[in-house]
């Protein structure tokens, strides 16, 4: 099966290369879609990727994606758009679903907030999060729980990954997320993440 996956901001595709040869090694075509936030306006990288899902599509039945961080953001907007891509299963990991706390804190310090519009500013915007469409495919919410702890923590106690809350990656308030013992920037790398999108991509 084709599988998409989409790096978070700030990485390349370079994150996913275990995650790609252990698909690989079971008989899966994964391909990685890449992105700049730094340099590509949010809504010209949708686009992107909403005519990379349609070109998928033309070739295969059903395809399979995984989204790290705001890659799984991407992939909402780009379903929403794509109506005709039949989607066996979207895998968010880390994805912040709701308004991430600390992205507010760090916002302001960051060079990338002067370019409007990008995907960084979007993570600031509680409207553009109310805005994300509705998912309407099968999907699965991985969080890390391995972040900060302790009295000097931003989060206050509550489980994060380090960058992402664990009630931050929650579509739906029912959603019950898939827990790993990891921190944001690994996530794609664990051995139980890899064995669920494994699970998740099997033939039905």
């Amino acid at each position: 099966m084709r599988v998409l996956l989409v790096h978070g901001l700030g990485r390349t595709r370079r994150s996913f290369f275990l995650l790609r040869r252990r698909l690989v090694a079971l008989g899966h075509a994964p391909e990685c879609f890449s992105y700049s936030a730094s340099r590509e306006r949010h809504d010209a990288v949708v686009e992107r990727l909403a005519a990379r899902l349609r070109s998928l599509a033309a070739v295969e039945p059903a395809v399979g994606l995984v989204g790290h961080s705001f890659g799984g953001l991407l992939l909402r907007q780009g379903i929403a758009l794509t109506p005709e891509v039949t989607v066996r299963h979207l895998i968010m990991l880390g994805t912040p679903n709701r308004p991430p706390y600390l992205a507010r804190v760090m916002y302001p310090y960051l060079p990338q907030r002067i370019h409007v519009g990008t995907c960084r500013a979007c993570l600031v915007d509680d409207t553009w999060f109310q805005r994300l469409p509705a998912l309407r495919v099968p999907y699965t919410v991985v969080a890390g729980t391995a972040g900060w702890r302790g009295s000097l923590s931003p989060f206050k106690g509550k489980g994060n990954d380090g960058l992402v809350q664990v009630s931050e990656t929650l579509v739906k308030d029912d959603d019950h997320p898939f827990l790993v013992p990891t921190i944001h920037s690994l996530l794609m790398n664990n051995a139980r993440v890899h064995r669920l999108i494994i699970e998740k991509f099997e033939p039905v």
